[in-house]
């Protein structure tokens, strides 16, 4: 069905194409010899070429619309493409070939997301270094290989020294999994910014702000929202050079054919109020929206809006921000506006609350933080903003000081060390001296909890207690509810987003994949009743047993 309506599609797209060919030259006839009545009329038909000339351009390829024919489906599983991968995401795959699983040598383990593990490997035929990223998909469900399939479109269609490039595929048509090859990267901009000894100057953070913008205005040239930029999916490597990875939620956008899209996406500390308010029609303003908050998180040392929950998320922001206009209600007509709309007006006091930034800061930080979407601009009007036009100016990359190894994940297990050295220092003997802890008060904090991806903790617990499924906040949703996919946002099809196919035999002898122990609650509930449990009374019984005893008292 699916390849019957893209060929219908595609062959609509011609027609219309070779219509407008045909208009074109009948006015450049006529316009030639003569026969348009007056200047008006010439101009009119001027204007429709190019509107025709627009229209065109605008009609590029839609990923949902067809897979390629059979006989490059036979030709894909011939190569060593798995069947039902051909089958479902033949699109994406065309024209690659899949790499062998045992050509590459497992590490270490450098990242987890909700849809993928991430490792460190070695291509044994090159002796190269890379990033192997396993996407979690079932095989089964086409809506499933879809959404996988739909990062893999996007990484095609990217090209840019600030945006990961996708170098290769791993798979084999005897396995459910899917590695992506990428050029490995040392650091994470989270784990930079929260290493103690790290402290970016302004010039650093404009050169890290310049790539992260420049990446961000070639994804929208080409029309592709992140919907995930934070710290962790920004990589750096030894070079300086700063690449805007982790596609996994990215998704195609048209401004002149909009259609509806999930709101459940961003990492809540850098999703925008709009989203928090529910809103499905977006565009870059959601992504700009985060680079504003990687900016103050940058200049203050920590994030700027920490919030638990996306009723202090919006609190957080409005306290800061201000809260929005009558008319903003009014026009947005957000899903969630009843229910979220403060009770009192904020007053908007950025300039205020962050008055050490650098001067020509704040007016950048004014735009990419602005309550309406529409005051946000474009990453192009940001890279020519004053931020980057005064001095200092942003170094260069290969200027930047060489560090350690730090990402993301290394925070984690120093927070998780600082914690074991706390719960030591508890045990000692009185009077022996306890461990000294850095003091990360004036640094930033990574906490792993408040993270979209990390909460099924919670999760789990909210579904054993039968709490409301839609109040979940932290919780990416299912990807077959983006509307960007071609399913209804109101579909009830459920994709497990935890699904983790057996893992493709690559070769390692010094990393072995331990799954981590799966902890039942994330949070203080109430402690249980410690006393027997209570026997059911029984009138009857028990008014026998008071006789008896009011007898036996009578008699002594």
């Amino acid at each position: 069905m699916g390849c019957v309506f893209g060929k219908e599609a595609s062959q609509r797209r011609k027609e219309e194409v070779e219509v407008g060919k045909v208009e074109e030259v009948v006015c450049e006839v006529q316009i030639q010899n003569g026969e348009s009545e007056n200047g008006e009329e010439e101009e009119e038909k001027r204007r429709r070429q190019r509107e025709r000339r627009e229209r065109r351009r605008s009609l590029k390829a839609n990923p949902r619309l067809s897979n390629p024919p059979n006989y490059i489906h036979g030709e894909q599983v011939a190569a060593g493409w798995p069947s039902w991968l051909s089958k479902v995401a033949g699109e994406a795959i065309h024209g690659l070939m899949p790499r062998r699983a045992d050509s590459f040598h497992k590490i270490d383990k450098i990242g987890q997301g909700t849809y993928s593990n991430v490792y460190k490997a070695k291509d044994t035929l090159t002796g190269k270094i890379v990033a192997l990223k396993k996407v979690r998909f079932d095989n089964l469900e086409p809506e499933s290989v879809k959404f996988m399939a739909r990062e893999i479109l996007i990484l095609r269609r990217l090209d840019h020294p600030n945006v990961v490039k996708l170098e290769g595929l791993v798979t084999s048509r005897m396995s459910c999994s899917l590695y992506l090859v990428f050029q490995y990267m040392e650091h994470d901009l989270a784990g930079l910014s929260t290493s103690p000894d790290i402290k970016f100057t302004v010039s650093q953070i404009k050169c890290y702000m310049h790539q992260l913008l420049s990446g961000l205005e070639h994804c929208h040239n080409r029309y592709v929202l992140h919907r995930d930029i934070k710290g962790s999916n920004l990589l750096v490597d030894n070079d300086g050079v700063l690449r805007i990875a982790d596609f996994g939620l990215a998704s195609f956008f048209d401004p002149n054919h909009k259609q509806p899209m999930t709101s459940r996406v961003v990492t809540l500390w850098y999703r925008s109020p709009e989203l928090l308010l529910g809103a499905t029609d977006y565009d870059v303003g959601v992504d700009l929206w985060s680079a504003g908050c990687i900016l103050g998180e940058l200049l203050a040392g920590r994030p700027i809006m920490p919030g638990r929950t996306e009723v202090e998320q919006l609190h957080k922001i409005f306290k800061l921000c201000g809260s929005p206009s009558e008319e903003y209600w009014r026009r947005a007509k957000l899903p969630h506006a009843t229910i979220f709309k403060p009770r009192q007006s904020y007053k908007r006091c950025i300039v205020e609350k962050f008055e050490d930034f650098p001067i020509s800061s704040l007016p950048l930080i004014e735009t990419l933080l602005a309550i309406d979407p529409a005051e946000r601009q474009t990453a192009t009007a940001a890279l020519h903003s004053e931020f980057f036009t005064t001095q200092p100016y942003a170094c260069e990359p290969s200027n930047l000081p060489k560090y350690p190894p730090s990402k993301e994940m290394d925070t984690k297990l120093r927070d998780e060390e600082a914690r074991r050295f706390r719960a030591a220092g508890k045990g000692n003997a009185v009077g022996s001296k306890k461990p000294r802890l850095r003091d990360r008060s004036g640094r930033g904090i990574a906490v792993p909890e408040v993270n979209a991806e990390l909460q099924e903790n919670i999760d789990r617990w909210r579904l054993v207690t039968r709490a409301n499924a839609k109040s979940k906040s932290e919780k990416f949703p299912p990807p077959h509810q983006d509307g960007t996919l071609g399913y209804p946002l109101s579909s009830s099809y459920h994709i497990e987003p935890v699904f983790d196919p057996p893992d493709i035999p690559i070769s390692s002898t010094d990393f072995s994949y331990h799954k981590a122990s799966i902890q039942t609650w994330s949070g203080p509930l109430m402690e249980p009743r410690m006393s027997a449990p209570r026997r059911k009374k029984n009138k009857a019984g028990d008014q026998h047993m008071r006789s008896k005893s009011s007898k036996r008292n009578i008699n002594r």
